[in-house]
């Protein structure tokens, strides 16, 4: 296989994914306690190989590299690539970072004693394949853990403020990404090769008030930010208005806090 080959059909996700660079790191920060919860639960062994699925800045491969793993990153976008290897070398942790397509990876069968995405895998194109591609890297006996946001809660309601912005899907629908959120659907595309466990968790996005949502969001996360920039000036001031309208919906007398669901999956390789 050839390292750093991304599909020609996941070419323009890379670019959507990449195009908040170093500042997603920010998006990360705000779903920490999710992303800790993920590398707790897959509780990595020293000088085990673990894999981290569309790290993007890499927050998830550093918690992992903090318990002694032997940490490879992958991701489709090479801003993200390029932030997560400067923010790992100025933290001093040994982590390979490559450009990896989910749906084709550019690493042998067993590579790997864990593979764990948390809420990248989830926007795959094509969910069976890259399902299929963890099991294939994940040697037997191995692990998986995944978060990933369910249809309910705030991150599914945040993307339905967005959706009333985009073009309409097209003809057939492609998967949801919200599908990775239900257990039966997670079973279906990986029961196959893993033996699959479920525990429902709540993390919270806190800020100052909406606007302050909207000002992080169009900046560092990468489908908001091209949402943004593809819009005329009226439109992106609609957008704008309805994402801080929404995020003011869960206002408190300190800002806002956003509940938002998730679903961890942690699996072990037949």
């Amino acid at each position: 296989m050839e390292t750093g080959k991304i599909q020609a059909h996941n070419q323009r996700p890379a670019q959507v994914w990449g195009s908040a660079g170093d500042a997603y790191n920010e998006i990360s920060h705000q779903i920490a306690s999710a992303l800790d919860h993920c590398a707790r639960r897959i509780a990595p062994q020293p000088g085990e190989r673990v894999l981290d699925l569309a790290t993007g800045t890499g927050w998830t491969s550093r918690l992992l590299a903090r318990y002694g793993a032997r940490v490879t990153g992958a991701d489709i976008s090479a801003d993200l690539i390029a932030a997560a290897k400067a923010r790992a070398q100025a933290e001093r942790l040994d982590i390979d970072y490559e450009i990896g397509d989910a749906e084709k990876l550019p690493f042998a069968d067993g590579s790997f004693d864990a593979v764990v995405s948390t809420f990248g895998v989830m926007f795959a194109s094509h969910p069976e394949a890259a399902a299929g591609e963890m099991a294939r890297v994940c040697r037997r006996g191995g692990r998986i853990g995944l978060a990933t946001w369910p249809a309910k809660g705030g991150v599914f309601e945040m993307f339905g403020v967005m959706r009333a912005y985009m073009p309409p899907p097209p003809t057939p629908a492609p998967p949801s990404p919200f599908a990775w959120g239900d257990p039966a659907h997670v079973r279906e595309l990986l029961g196959r090769d893993f033996d699959l466990e479920f525990e429902e968790a709540v993390t919270v996005y806190y800020d100052k008030n909406g606007a302050a949502a909207w000002e992080a969001f169009s900046k560092g996360y990468g489908p908001t930010k091209a949402l943004a920039a593809s819009l005329d000036e009226s439109r992106r001031a609609g957008l704008a208005r309805d994402f801080a309208a929404f995020h003011e919906k869960y206002a408190t007398a300190l800002g806002v806090a956003v509940p938002r669901d998730y679903l961890l999956t942690i699996g072990t390789r037949h």
